[in-house]
């Protein structure tokens, strides 16, 4: 598993660092327009940044000597927050984002990493949501605990890959992909690793309807644990 990880990070980095060398080959001939060749590089620079510090957050999720908070954490006021910063990226997306929460529900975790899991499945919902589409964020009692479901409207995800979407730098590779802007397929790996270390899970299946609906299941009384 470590040897895949590493595997798969090379691969990762080779991507943005093969795009700036071309950027800065492009910028080194005669008459370059050097303003835009910068802004490539700048630009690619941003998203090896990010790549860099999302592997570094899945490694200290992992990472069996890591402590985390743990304090009752009120749903209805993390994810009010959650979608009003989300509306400021999917709004000029045409994509709008309806949230509903049962009244009076707590779990109890690590609010941050709970924030991140939630948000990174909030995320990745708008960049699938084509134009005039519907994100719908549930959060409700369920048996045994508390279930959180966000649905949008996109392509959807192949049966046969549903189980996979949640493993590092695994990507669809179909109209999901595409549409996505090439996204660095660790985000929903991290959402599962965090809910896991809450004592839940994380699943995925395509709506009837049409598009992907992410379920994140966490028990009443969330038992934090070490990775």
């Amino acid at each position: 598993s470590r040897q895949q990880l590493l595997r798969d990070v090379s691969h990762e980095l080779r991507s943005p660092l093969a795009r700036l060398q071309i950027a800065l080959g492009l910028a080194r001939r005669p008459g370059a327009d050097l303003a835009q060749e910068l802004d490539r590089i700048e630009r690619e620079t941003q998203r090896l940044d990010e790549l860099i510090g999302e592997i570094l957050n899945l490694c200290r999720l992992d990472d069996p000597a890591r402590q985390l908070d743990s304090e009752p954490v009120a749903l209805d006021e993390l994810l009010d927050n959650l979608c009003e910063d989300a509306r400021v990226e999917a709004e000029p997306a045409g994509v709008r984002i309806d949230l509903r929460v049962a009244p009076g529900l707590v779990v109890q975790g690590d609010r941050e990493l709970l924030h991140r899991a939630i948000e990174n499945v909030v995320r990745n919902a708008i960049r699938f949501s084509p134009s005039g589409g519907l994100i719908s964020v549930v959060a409700e009692a369920a048996a045994g605990g508390t279930r959180i479901q966000v649905a949008d409207q996109g392509p959807g995800v192949p049966a046969e890959l549903l189980g996979r979407i949640f493993e590092p730098f695994f990507r669809v590779g179909s109209a999901r992909d595409r549409e996505a802007g090439g996204g660095n397929g660790i985000g929903l790996a991290i959402t599962a690793r965090v809910v896991g270390l809450h004592g839940g899970s994380a699943s995925a299946r395509n709506r009837d309807s049409g598009g992907l609906l992410v379920e994140l299941r966490l028990p009443a009384a969330a038992a934090i644990r070490a990775a």
